[in-house]
C-alpha cells in the first residue's frame, strides 16, 4: 500500500464532503454482476431506492446482520455514489452487492437459485415477525415514495409487513431494510445457524 501525505488544503479540494475525514483511499470497484450472489443465504433486494443515504444504510445493515448479499436494481442510486459509499461505512467492499437492470431479472435469478422472493409492503402483508424467512429467501424493499408497484408485486411469491403501533404511516427505507435483515438474523440464530460475531463499538 502506498501512502501519500497531502499538503494542507489539498484534501478539502479533492473530497466532496464539507468536512471530510483526514484519510482518502483509492480502491477497485468490486464485481457487481448477479452471479456474485451466493447460492445460499438471505438476500436483500432494493428497487428504485433513490436516496444514497437510504441505500448505503441498507447495505450496511445487511452486512451487519450477516446477509448473503444485496441486490440493487431499477432506478436506484449508484451504489458507488460518494454519499452512498460513506453511508455503507465500508460494507460495500466486503459484502456481495449486485446491480441489475430490472426487478424481473433479479426475481428470475433468485428463483433459479431456489429462493422464495417476498416484498415488503406498508400494510396487508404477513406480519414480519411470523413470516417464513428461510435461508433460501429474499425480501424486496421498494422506493421511498411509492414502495413496490402492483406490477412488481405480481412477480413476487408473497408479501410481509412490519407491524407498527404508533401513528407513523410508514418507515424510512433504510430502517425498514435494517428491521428485515435483523429479523432474518434472529431467525438464523434461533435455528442454531452459526452467526459470526461482529466488531464491537
Amino acid at each position: 500500500m502506498r501512502l501519500i501525505e497531502l499538503a494542507p488544503g489539498v484534501l478539502d479540494k479533492v473530497a466532496d464532503a464539507v468536512t471530510p475525514q483526514p484519510v482518502l483511499g483509492v480502491a477497485s470497484i468490486p464485481d457487481t454482476a448477479l452471479d456474485v450472489v451466493p447460492a445460499q443465504g438471505f438476500v436483500l433486494v432494493l428497487v428504485d431506492v433513490r436516496d444514497p443515504g437510504n441505500l448505503g444504510t441498507a447495505v450496511r445493515s445487511a452486512d451487519a446482520s450477516g446477509c448473503a448479499a444485496v441486490v440493487v436494481c431499477g432506478e436506484s442510486v449508484d451504489v458507488f455514489n460518494p454519499k452512498t459509499l460513506r453511508a455503507t461505512a465500508g460494507s460495500v467492499f466486503h459484502l456481495a452487492v449486485a446491480v441489475a437492470s430490472t426487478l424481473d431479472v433479479v426475481v428470475d435469478a433468485l428463483h433459479t437459485s431456489g429462493r422464495d422472493v417476498l416484498g415488503a409492503v406498508v400494510q396487508g402483508g404477513e406480519p414480519l415477525w411470523g413470516a417464513v424467512l428461510s435461508e433460501r429467501c429474499a425480501v424486496v424493499v421498494g422506493s421511498e415514495s411509492t414502495g413496490l408497484t402492483v406490477p412488481q408485486l405480481a412477480i413476487l411469491d408473497g408479501t410481509v409487513t412490519i407491524p407498527m403501533a404508533g401513528r407513523a404511516e410508514s418507515l424510512n427505507v433504510g430502517v425498514a431494510s435494517a428491521l428485515v435483515c435483523f429479523e432474518s438474523l434472529r431467525r438464523r440464530a434461533g435455528r442454531g445457524a452459526e452467526v459470526a460475531p461482529g466488531p464491537t463499538i
